[in-house]
């Protein structure tokens, strides 16, 4: 009779990694601190000149563009071939980015068509939008660029809405996961670990088989020692 056991990397521990890799995927982390690591140098530290705001406007605008387009994004390995693609999705599919060594056929035409843009996807994408537009606007540098004379209640915003948005919008990407990779998020390949759970299902029976088989010689080798200890002993 075969026992079939569950799989035990299906635990809490296991869901609460996916869903921390799901928020790295959503929130606009990269973008932000790329926008931390440019607006000191663009504002001047907060004491902005005429050039040093038309520099903060541009990079705020630059980081908001590619926060929101980001999300239209996807990748994925392809089974035929084993490759890592990427592109930007559309209302038609997928159309890929890193260029290819073959031509697409029409199955795999219908199958890029899975990754059309869903209602979904204008959802998160406007999210991490304004999560980007909250941290930026109430960065200190750029407060003391546009708003140099902000008073006390203006600062308290400044100071408890990016933590607020952040675990507002975190919920809410918890409870509306995504299935897109993105670009630079690769994803198990499924064709190997069926493989490699084939092989070790082979393995492990094979070696059933030899102690059963190394069983057998063992129990008859002590019952042929004990019939010439019989045959011995008698007279």
């Amino acid at each position: 009779m075969t026992t079939v056991t569950k799989d035990e990397d299906s635990t809490p521990t296991q869901k609460t990694i996916a869903s921390a890799a799901n928020l790295a995927n959503l929130l606009p982390t990269g973008t932000v601190l790329a926008f931390q690591t440019l607006i000191p140098s663009f504002s001047n530290n907060g004491a902005c000149h005429p050039a040093n705001i038309g520099l903060s406007i541009s990079i705020i605008l630059i980081c908001a563009l590619i926060c929101f387009f980001s999300s239209f994004t996807d990748s994925f390995i392809d089974s035929t071939d084993g490759k890592f693609y990427y592109g930007i999705i559309t209302r038609d599919g997928m159309h890929i980015l890193n260029p290819r060594a073959k031509e697409v056929t029409d199955d795999e035409t219908k199958r890029l068509r899975k990754y059309r843009i869903k209602p979904i996807d204008y959802f998160h994408a406007f999210l991490s939008l304004i999560v980007f537009l909250i941290f930026a606007l109430t960065d200190l540098n750029v407060k003391n660029c546009f708003f140099p004379e902000a008073g006390d209640d203006l600062n308290q915003i400044i100071i408890n809405l990016p933590l607020g948005a952040g675990v507002f919008v975190s919920f809410l990407f918890t409870i509306f996961p995504t299935t897109r990779r993105g670009i630079g998020y690769t994803q198990p390949r499924a064709n190997k670990e069926k493989k490699s759970g084939n092989m070790t299902s082979t393995t492990t029976t094979t070696s059933k088989r030899s102690d059963l088989e190394m069983g057998s010689v063992v129990v008859g080798g002590a019952e042929a020692e004990a019939r010439a200890s019989i045959t011995t002993s008698t007279p």
